[in-house]
């Protein structure tokens, strides 16, 4: 049987690359606004388990671990100007709280225990933008975060290995973005759904 680790580590790279360049067209045209303090902690993490992998010995998983750390950082430096919120004394403490998982990593030495901080402060990223998400869905481009999930299963198959150190973050990686793709898909469903009943009742005749 052919070892498909590295046909999938590649493919997942393929695919960050294609789910970065509908959100970046998105963010130039105004569309997108990405939330800045997300994307920094977002872009700090990539870099954090660019290392933390390559450390642990992961080998075509690192592709999409490489791929992410370069375009997520990208994103970040195109929200500085373009993005909203990351400014207010809630989002502080959210970085904050998020760098605590980054000095985890730094300071443990223990694979499994470094890539858990990662995810708690990956977390803490998403949990930043939901609200954003929720209020305002357009906001954000749907293809990204439904490609990047597709992504991290990918990546979890390039692994090729039983390894919970290795296998943990890519896993988490597809579970979050799914959810992030599943509240946009659904508040925008509900949001048109709104938008109908509203025209229905005003061009209703009166009785």
């Amino acid at each position: 049987m052919p070892d498909l680790a590295p046909v999938l580590g590649v493919l997942a790279a393929l695919v960050g690359i294609a789910d970065t360049i509908p959100y970046v067209r998105d963010i130039v045209r105004g569309k997108t606004r990405p939330h800045r303090g997300t994307w920094l902690i977002w872009g700090v993490l990539a870099i954090v388990v660019f290392w933390s992998q390559r450390a642990d010995g992961a080998s075509w998983s690192l592709i999409m671990a490489g791929s992410q750390a370069v375009l997520t950082s990208l994103v970040f430096l195109l929200a500085i100007r373009r993005g909203e919120g990351g400014f207010s004394a809630s989002d502080a403490a959210l970085i904050a709280l998020a760098g605590v998982g980054v000095i985890g990593w730094v300071i443990v030495d223990e694979p499994v225990i470094a890539v858990a901080g990662v995810m708690v402060a990956d977390l803490v990223a998403a949990f930043m933008m939901a609200p954003k998400t929720y209020r305002d869905p357009g906001s954000e481009t749907l293809a990204m975060f439904a490609l990047a999930s597709l992504g991290g299963a990918l990546g979890a198959g390039a692994v090729g290995t039983v390894d919970p150190s290795l296998l943990a973050y890519p896993i988490y990686y597809c579970l979050v973005n799914a959810a992030i793709a599943l509240l946009i898909y659904s508040r925008r469903a509900a949001l048109r759904g709104a938008r109908v009943r509203a025209s229905v009742r005003v061009s209703r005749p009166a009785a």
